[in-house]
């Protein structure tokens, strides 16, 4: 009974990235987010931060969304990496997707995280993680937040819970729970992709366009309006489907 507690509340930590996502994404997927004619408030989560409080380091018209998936920056910002790959700097939305990429074979360099804090990328191998924190994780059930500081780690974990280690030991974690975390988030990406195969078919031009990732189809979703109205997780859905189509 304790063990499939403790399983269905990572998977709910782990999906509610799929919740926030119905905030349209860098206030660009249209006038939707309306059910009864009314536009649906959300509660901010703690990552996320106003377009212009985001520094988006990565180039490229995708350059709002994780490259591994697709997940909106800004929205997940007090979370977000960057790195050097192959001489592009590359910018995710967790630790989880800097792991994910490494295990691709990617080399990544000059790593850097946000600064919980300043909001400003800082060198993530000077950086102090809290690791484990009652403040939501993303794409994870063990969240990880970092700071330039060591009093300020120490101050935010004396407040939420956590404990405060080094890069190698946050990017540690990361790897051990990737394979399970990955596991679930792929089904629920499976789900909503079956959703945003129906999405598209009812609100969206159509186009024999191919992508090579998730963010490259939302991006092309939004800077050519092909799709009419859409919120954030129905982009999200439309997205994940074209990608995998």
């Amino acid at each position: 009974m304790t063990k499939m507690l403790m399983t269905l509340l990572a998977l709910g930590a782990i999906m509610s990235f799929s919740h926030a996502e119905m905030k349209c994404a860098a206030g660009k997927c249209g006038a939707a987010m309306k059910s009864d004619g009314q536009p649906k408030k959300m509660m901010k989560m703690f990552q996320s931060v106003s377009k212009g409080e985001a520094t988006l380091l990565q180039k490229g018209e995708a350059r709002a969304f994780c490259p591994e998936c697709g997940m909106t920056l800004p929205m997940f910002y007090k979370t977000n990496h960057a790195a050097t790959v192959d001489g592009k700097v590359k910018q995710y939305c967790s630790l989880h997707c800097v792991a994910e990429d490494m295990h691709k074979g990617s080399k990544l360099t000059d790593i850097k995280v946000v600064d919980t804090n300043t909001l400003k990328f800082i060198d993530a191998g000077k950086a102090f993680y809290v690791v484990g924190s009652h403040k939501k994780g993303t794409m994870s059930s063990v969240s990880k937040y970092a700071f330039a500081e060591k009093t300020a780690a120490e101050a935010f974990a004396k407040a939420n819970g956590g404990k405060v280690v080094d890069f190698d030991s946050a990017l540690k974690s990361a790897k051990a729970d990737l394979e399970k975390e990955s596991a679930m988030i792929s089904r629920k990406q499976a789900m909503m992709s079956q959703k945003g195969e129906m999405i598209y078919g009812k609100m969206c031009q159509k186009t024999d366009q191919k992508f090579a990732s998730t963010a490259e189809a939302k991006a092309f979703i939004v800077n050519n309006k092909l799709c009419e109205g859409l919120n954030g997780k129905q982009l999200q859905a439309v997205g994940l489907y074209l990608q995998s189509r």
